[in-house]
């Protein structure tokens, strides 16, 4: 009967028990969730956090956007009332109380920026320190290399032992951020000054070869000149571009075209070419100028000192994540031995193109993606170059 005691009874003891699971369930579950990791664990791992959300704000050197929000990281880290971030001419970033402070705040870090010690400085020796519950600031130096670059500088009520190691440990680590930044920027610096070397050594050799043949036609056949003017202007206008380190496979291969179609009009059927560009790649993003070297290598290295014809093969094809292109030469070959030395900077050489295109791969890429070159006496060249087809970060 359900209106039996018996009834009533066991539906009271079903319904504790099921209290009872969902009472040790949830125990078990927050038991669990403090068994995540203890305080110090917990406290290492915030640490850890912010240090790495501040270092991604910091990768582009010392500049006010950056340092303003690695300041909020970085100040939560010591724990003070007001942390700054500055150069060697200003504030850059200030987070936190007494924002008041900000405009003296170069000269309390006069001294610092001059001789390179950190310095607690206190309101009973500067009593414009004083403002609300600040008392105290600690100050401690941006070392890139032997430059002082900036100041790291806390502000609390009081500045014990602790406050001053941590700054100082703080200050050595954004150092840290700032010379990476400035190897980010010297390694894009010397991308471009091999660039531009690159670009010297193409305008003495191939313009003033170029322009003897472009004049041979002027009299015997002025169409063929005046078509041979205008890919000499395009071609030296895409080597000469100022913009942008990268490119497309297809741009550079059109520079490729263009570059043949004039050594061609000088050699004649001594150069022969044969293109098998697979067309999945032609959209892969490749360094600036670093496929035109290799084949100016087989012509002038390969084929200019070989007797009759010889034939060219440039191919691109699809490699799974990556794109392969290989420039093929039946020339005359170098010595294995004295190309590898060339190419680890060892010896100089007439392939210095090889050598640049080599080092700036290795840069981008990694030292897995140099240029694999394959060559001997009399045997000719195979050089094979990979790149990968997916690189966010570089635009063409």
């Amino acid at each position: 009967m359900p209106d039996s005691p018996l009834y009533s009874a066991a539906a009271v003891a079903v319904i504790a028990l099921a209290i009872a699971v969902v009472v040790g369930v949830g125990l078990k579950v927050l038991r669990s969730f403090r068994e995540l990791g203890t305080d110090a664990e917990r406290a290492t791992y915030n640490t850890l956090h912010a240090a790495s959300k501040a270092g991604q704000h910091l990768r582009t050197g010392l500049n006010p956007a950056g340092a303003s929000k690695a300041s909020k990281q970085l100040r939560a880290l010591l724990g003070c009332d007001a942390l700054a971030i500055t150069d060697v001419s200003g504030v850059l970033a200030w987070d936190g109380a007494a924002d008041e402070l900000r405009p003296r705040l170069m000269g309390l870090a006069a001294d610092v920026l001059t001789g390179g010690r950190t310095q607690v400085i206190n309101a009973g020796e500067y009593p414009v320190l004083s403002v609300g519950r600040i008392a105290s600031a600690v100050i401690a130096p941006i070392r890139a290399g032997s430059r002082v670059v900036g100041v790291v500088a806390a502000f609390a009520p009081s500045a014990g032992a602790g406050l001053v190691r941590a700054t100082s440990e703080v200050a050595d680590w954004v150092a840290a951020q700032v010379e990476l930044a400035e190897l980010d920027a010297s390694r894009t610096l010397l991308m471009e000054a091999e660039v531009r070397a690159l670009r010297a050594q193409i305008s003495p050799h191939f313009i003033y070869n170029s322009l003897n043949a472009i004049a041979s036609f002027i009299n015997t056949d002025p169409t063929r000149a005046r078509e041979l003017v205008v890919e000499f202007a395009d071609f030296t206008r895409y080597s000469f571009r100022r913009h942008g380190d990268f490119t497309t496979l297809a741009e550079e291969l059109r520079c490729i075209d263009r570059y043949l179609l004039l050594e061609r009009a000088r050699f004649g059927d001594r150069v022969q070419v044969s293109l098998r560009i697979a067309p999945e790649v032609l959209s892969t993003v490749i360094p600036f100028l670093s496929l035109q070297p290799l084949v100016e290598n087989a012509v002038r290295h390969g084929l200019e000192a070989k007797e009759g014809p010889g034939h060219i093969t440039i191919a691109a094809n699809d490699s799974g994540a990556f794109a392969e292109v290989t420039i093929e030469d039946d020339g005359v070959g170098m010595d294995p031995v004295q190309l590898q030395s060339m190419l680890a900077g060892h010896t100089d050489g007439e392939h210095v193109g090889l050598r640049n295109v080599d080092a700036r791969l290795r840069q981008v890429y990694g030292d897995d993606h140099g240029l694999v070159i394959e060559t001997a006496p009399g045997e000719g060249t195979l050089i094979t170059m990979r790149v990968p087809k997916s690189q966010p970060g570089h635009d063409a």
